[in-house]
């Protein structure tokens, strides 16, 4: 798989972080540094993480689906694609609108986990398509953290709307490349 379309799957997957680091400072108000670094750092390293952890689990099925692992990788994007649009358009009234500093403690490692599960997905793909997974994974890692430090610096600037505009172009371009995999497997 070349650097394209694994940028293109890392941008994908970055989405869901952009759209809470957005929802995050639009919260915040006033953000500073530390607080961007926090989430960039802890956003970014869950997300080359769990494509390890996925990866690793791949590993050890991957030869008994050979035949039809195209297939599985499409699935998998397109779920998570369909997924990050539908929650896009879903209404988040029920939203916790409380004073606490979502870049410290539980709060940030709860969101970490949450952006990067879609992570974990890509990661078994990555196996079934026998992507070298160090090169990926740091290269998603990387783009998730610049993308959260843009996040948080314009979302205190633009507001919550672009948020989930941002997480539906997301799910867009996981299941534009789940059907550029299928496409060169045929």
């Amino acid at each position: 798989m070349d650097y394209i379309t694994i940028s293109g799957i890392a941008v994908g997957l970055a989405m869901d972080a952009t759209a809470v680091a957005i929802a995050c400072s639009v919260a915040l108000g006033r953000v500073t540094p530390r607080q961007v670094f926090r989430l960039s750092f802890h956003f970014g390293l869950f997300q080359a993480l769990m494509p390890l952890v996925g990866w690793l689990a791949g590993k050890t099925i991957a030869p008994k689906i050979e035949a039809w692992d195209h297939w599985i990788a499409f699935g998998l994007l397109t779920a998570i694609g369909i997924r990050a649009i539908r929650g896009s358009l879903l209404d988040d009234a029920g939203g916790d609108n409380t004073a606490s500093d979502p870049t410290r403690g539980l709060s940030l490692v709860s969101l970490s986990v949450a952006t990067s599960i879609d992570a974990l997905a890509v990661g078994l793909s990555f196996a079934l398509l026998r992507v070298t997974v160090w090169q990926a994974c740091v290269l998603i890692g990387a783009i998730t953290a610049a993308l959260t430090i843009g996040g948080m610096l314009l979302g205190s600037r633009l507001g919550g709307s672009l948020g989930r505009r941002m997480e539906a172009v997301g799910g867009v371009v996981l299941i534009l490349v789940g059907a550029k995999i299928v496409l060169s497997h045929l």
